[in-house]
């Protein structure tokens, strides 16, 4: 392993710390690249029949999600390794999609937070349904919700790309603007 200086992205001074992988680009340089693409965010979710007597809904808030295909319709999204939800989607096939309004950041946030609550206490209060077809919780008011399931999962690095063939689509709420992450936080569309 080497070290190299590379300019600090907002700066333009020099950085001792960023240490790139043998291919080049350290880690800070890849985020402060990707950092400049702006993204939706979703609510991925998902039902945990095994916790507790009644089971418990799981959720995270993902920014890397995406149309795959449109014959069949397949969907993508990009779980951390060995995260909760990358542990319960290798056991379970059914996952929920809610793609979030501008309205709707706390939700968002809330299910963003490293070691957090457990996600029972999260759900408590956002409206949500469990889907018609799979079951699992749908977040109200969401721009649009999707039920998934699992047809591929593809190890990439740290992270494992989910593919969903898409089984039902609903629009709950057709008002509001999408909530869109871009350079490290939650925006709007202006």
């Amino acid at each position: 392993m080497y070290q190299t200086t590379s300019a600090s992205p907002d700066s333009g001074s020099p950085s001792a710390s960023a240490v790139p992988h043998p291919e080049g680009v350290s880690n800070e340089e890849f985020r402060a690249a990707l950092s400049r693409l702006a993204a939706g965010v979703v609510l991925v979710t998902a039902h945990d029949p095994d916790a507790g007597p009644r089971g418990e809904s799981v959720g995270m808030t993902a920014t890397a999600f995406v149309s795959v295909s449109l014959d069949p319709p397949l969907v993508l999204v990009s779980l951390r390794e060995g995260s909760r939800m990358d542990d319960l989607l290798a056991e379970r096939p059914y996952w929920g999609v809610s793609l979030l309004a501008e309205s709707q950041r706390h939700i968002a946030g809330r299910f963003a937070m490293k070691g957090r609550i457990s996600d029972r206490l999260l759900f408590e209060d956002i409206p949500h349904t469990p889907g018609p077809r799979t079951g699992v919780p749908l977040v109200g008011g969401a721009l649009a919700t999707l039920e998934c399931r699992t047809e591929q999962r593809v190890p990439a690095g740290d992270h494992v790309l989910v593919i969903g063939r898409v089984l039902a689509a609903g629009l709950p709420s057709g008002d509001g603007d999408p909530l869109t992450y871009f350079r490290g936080r939650y925006r709007r569309l202006d």
